[in-house]
């Protein structure tokens, strides 16, 4: 193969609209801008999603959702994924360690969702409530920091 016999596939290239040539080349007289207005000018200038002074369609519709920040610090830990930590030493980088926590955590707290049966002793995480009474009636502890 040589480079000069190298041509674009059929169908690939389109060939440039010639604008302003008359009535008979299809695009004469307004060249297919429209009739008057700013976007019929040369270099008429318009934001994106601007409707010439309507109340935009992003304005127009109300705001939804929010993403909490603190979300991505905080893990929620159950019950039962204690279960997945080997020792009975539950602290923040034991959690990291057995996959229980992102390791972008900053802080853990543990829910009462499920059920646990081993003795442990959670040191350094937060506990809610019921998660303590929980892990107390399993014959584990809860120290605090």
């Amino acid at each position: 193969m040589k480079l000069n016999s190298i041509s674009p596939g059929p169908g690939s290239k389109k060939t440039r609209l010639r604008v302003g040539r008359g009535a008979s080349a299809g695009q004469g007289k307004t060249c297919g801008r429209g009739v008057k207005g700013q976007r019929a000018r040369k270099g008429g200038y318009h934001k994106v999603g601007f409707e010439g002074g309507q109340m935009p369609l992003q304005r127009r519709l109300p705001k939804v959702g929010f993403r909490s920040a603190a979300a991505r610090l905080v893990a929620e830990v159950r019950l039962n994924e204690l279960g997945y930590v080997k020792d009975g030493m539950i602290d923040l980088e034991s959690l990291k360690k057995a996959g229980v926590v992102p390791a972008s955590a900053d802080r853990a707290r543990i829910l009462k969702s499920g059920e646990i049966k081993t003795a442990v002793t959670v040191k350094g995480v937060g506990v809610t409530k019921g998660a303590r009474e929980a892990i107390e009636a399993a014959g584990g502890k809860v120290e605090t920091a």
